[in-house]
C-alpha cells in the first residue's frame, strides 16, 4: 500500500521565501549606480555620498570596483537607492 502524499501545488521557491517584499532583491548593483547617476547626476551623486570615486572621473565601471570591495559604501548607495524609490513612489 502506497503513502504517497498529494504534491503541495505551487510551493514558493526558496529565494522567494526568504525576500518577500524586499525591493533590492534582484536588481544588480551596477543597476543601482546607474539609476543614482540618472537621477541626481554624478555631482549630486558625489554630494549625497562622499566618495572619490562618485567626485573624480566618475564612471559605473569604476564606481563598481570600489564598491564591491567596500561594504559600507556599498550601504550607502542601497540606502540611497532605497530613498530614490521611495521619492520616485510618492511622485517628487
Amino acid at each position: 500500500m502506497s503513502t504517497d502524499l498529494p504534491e503541495s501545488p505551487a510551493a514558493p521557491t526558496a529565494a522567494a521565501a526568504q525576500q518577500p517584499r524586499n525591493p533590492l532583491h534582484g536588481v544588480t548593483l551596477e543597476a543601482m549606480v546607474t539609476a543614482l547617476a540618472e537621477h541626481y547626476g554624478w555631482e549630486g551623486l558625489a554630494q549625497h555620498i562622499a566618495i572619490r570615486c562618485f567626485a573624480v572621473d566618475p564612471s559605473v565601471s569604476s564606481s563598481l570596483k570600489f564598491l564591491r570591495k567596500t561594504p559600507w559604501a556599498r550601504e550607502k548607495v542601497e540606502s540611497l537607492y532605497l530613498f530614490m524609490l521611495r521619492e520616485q513612489k510618492r511622485g517628487r
